[in-house]
């Protein structure tokens, strides 16, 4: 984790409420970090559903196959999430550091252990020395509340640098429900069926089959939007717990239920919130990049395009130099794999078309647009000119900071 924040990080930080049935503490275990909180306990009242998204890494971590096997029981009633440690690559040692942490948490809370999830991030191979979190589990309980949820996400920091909240109200029946999430991540990101780490939280009392199918609806367009680096982590965790303790809402248990109309959009919006954010502190960045493509054979082929081109370093680097250089979009289209037409494909830089049907275009003026790429924010859009197929990602640019960031990571 750094001191210095990213120049894109959002202006205010929106006031989180209190979600019923959750409650929460923090605490510096020392797991890797000195003189930081690196432990997040979630205390969910008995009954809270579950849902959950993981990385789809043929290389995943310890915690990501002790929540995949722990969401079949459909219930949780605590989240355990350490920073400066992703108990990944540690074979048994890993595993028997899930089943230790799981036995601390479900003691101190007073429930069954394969009620509890568990989620890491850090430093990947390095065994995690579960003892640490021996003494404290205890503590956590005892301090738990209901706010506080800045101290919740920046407890499970890294590399970022400033800690990621989102939160939105909606009615189900004449009841208002919340909805609050908290997300990590600024590096080792495209996410691939999941997110970095994000857990979202609301009273809603939505069964668990239900939510998980809301999640997976959600997360298409909002976390498996946002590259960073085109690295998929084998930690990439997003769970949804819904504790029904908003008083007299309407029990669901479908996901097509037409009471879940406004929630199914709050929901999806905390979740690009989120994933936004996720985006603005990507490592060493320095601008925002919005990339739309346009006119594709099938949206699924413009997802292809848009990550194609948001994951060329050739035009990170450009942005960052702010330089509109269409010859490198041109290049990451062409290289997607996916049908393109070089004499039909037209490219814009905010707004400002700088390639038509093949070539430069014939009105291109240099200085408008290196005045334009000087925003914190780009858009880059690219019309394919072959179909009614159109998506939209985000991304950021690739500075030396990354490089800095990245190389020195371990030490």
């Amino acid at each position: 984790m750094t001191t210095k924040i990213s120049p894109l990080a959002p202006a205010s930080v929106p006031d989180m409420p209190a979600v019923a049935g959750v409650r929460f503490a923090t605490a510096a275990a020392g797991v890797r970090y000195k003189g930081r909180t690196d432990v997040l306990l979630m205390v969910l009242d008995p009954g809270t559903a579950v849902a959950g998204v993981f990385t789809k890494s043929k290389c995943p971590s310890a915690p990501v196959e002790w929540c995949r096997a722990r969401l079949k029981g459909r219930k949780a009633r605590a989240l355990v999430v350490n920073s400066g440690n992703a108990n990944a690559f540690t074979g048994k040692t890993g595993r028997q550091a899930c089943v230790f942490t799981a036995k601390l948490a479900s003691k101190a809370v007073g429930c069954k252990a394969d009620e509890v999830f568990l989620a890491s991030t850090g430093v990947i191979g390095e065994p995690l020395n579960a003892n640490v979190f021996d003494g404290v589990m205890e503590t956590l309980v005892a301090n738990a509340r209901g706010d506080g949820w800045l101290d919740a996400a920046k407890a499970i920091m890294t590399t970022d640098t400033f800690p990621k909240v989102a939160t939105a109200k909606t009615a189900i029946g004449k009841t208002t429900v919340t909805i609050n999430g908290i997300a990590k991540g600024a590096g080792m990101i495209m996410p691939d069926m999941a997110t970095m780490l994000s857990f979202v939280f609301t009273d809603a009392p939505i069964a668990s089959p239900a939510l998980q199918t809301l999640l997976r609806e959600a997360v298409d367009d909002t976390f498996n939007a946002v590259t960073i680096d085109g690295d998929t982590s084998t930690s990439d965790t997003l769970l949804a717990f819904a504790t029904g303790a908003a008083p007299g809402a309407p029990k669901i248990t479908k996901a097509n239920d037409p009471r879940l109309k406004g929630f199914r959009k709050a929901f999806q919006m905390v979740l690009a919130d989120l994933a936004e954010q996720v985006a603005r502190d990507g490592e060493g960045a320095r601008k925002l990049v919005e990339i739309e493509v346009e006119g594709a054979v099938s949206k699924a082929s413009a997802r292809r395009i848009a990550m194609s081109i948001a994951n060329s370093p050739l035009v990170k680097t450009a942005i960052a130099g702010e330089d509109a250089n269409w010859g490198r979009v041109v290049m990451a289209v062409g290289k997607a794999g996916e049908p393109a037409n070089r004499d039909k494909l037209s490219i814009w830089f905010e707004g400002i078309r700088v390639a038509h049907k093949g070539a430069r275009d014939p009105g291109y003026d240099e200085a408008k647009v290196s005045e334009a790429m000087k925003s914190p924010t780009i858009n880059l859009k690219v019309q394919l000119g072959l179909g009614r197929g159109k998506d939209r990602v985000l991304t950021c640019d690739l500075t030396k900071d990354y490089v800095a960031i990245n190389g020195d990571y371990r030490s």
